[in-house]
């Protein structure tokens, strides 16, 4: 199978992956959606193996996936900012893709620095979501931009702790699945 294939091949099970995984979460309090879960591991994997491409792809498909599966359509602009642009820019984390051969801790800088920045991105394209359409969940008094990074961040931080937590591990313990090397 020649790399092309392989790489479409790999795309399309870590999308499904990410499907199946962001089944399994931890729904809080979140009104507007939102929720703990593991999604983006697949993305991050795909980033480190394959580079942007492979990652912004994954994230693509799983944000289309996503809002074809259980979506919250409020505007189509919205739309567009919380599933496949929200999922695409995670894939970003291949700008720092780590490989199989730097030294562990070396991996675990780059993994947590891709990790953070697709996670961050993330974070930006559902706190303009909130601001633009969200604006009147926000508590009488609390500025927009503060209630919709608040809201936010709420499940986007502890959704990155976790993912850094897995994918420091599994580049550990299966370097050639995050590395693909």
């Amino acid at each position: 199978m020649n790399n092309r294939m392989l790489m479409i091949a790999e795309i399309a099970i870590m999308s499904a992956l990410g499907i199946i995984l962001g089944f399994v979460k931890l729904s809080g309090p979140w009104a507007f959606g939102g929720s703990v879960s593991l999604e983006m591991v697949p993305i991050f994997i795909m980033a480190f193996r394959r580079g942007v491409a492979g990652g912004v792809l994954t994230g693509l498909m799983i944000g289309i996936l996503q809002l074809i599966i259980n979506p919250y359509i409020v505007h189509p602009v919205q739309v567009v900012l919380d599933y496949p642009l929200a999922f695409l820019v995670v894939g970003l984390a291949g700008l720092f893709r780590p490989k199989s051969k730097d030294s562990y801790s070396r991996r675990i800088w780059l993994i947590l620095l891709g990790t953070f920045i697709g996670s961050l991105f993330r974070l930006i394209s559902h706190v303009i979501s909130g601001v633009i359409f969200f604006a009147s969940a926000a508590p009488e008094g609390t500025p927009v931009w503060l209630y919709s990074i608040t809201y936010n961040s709420s499940y986007i931080v502890p959704t990155f702790i976790l993912t850094v937590v897995l994918l420091a591990l599994l580049s550990k313990t299966a370097p050639k699945l995050v590395h693909g090397e």
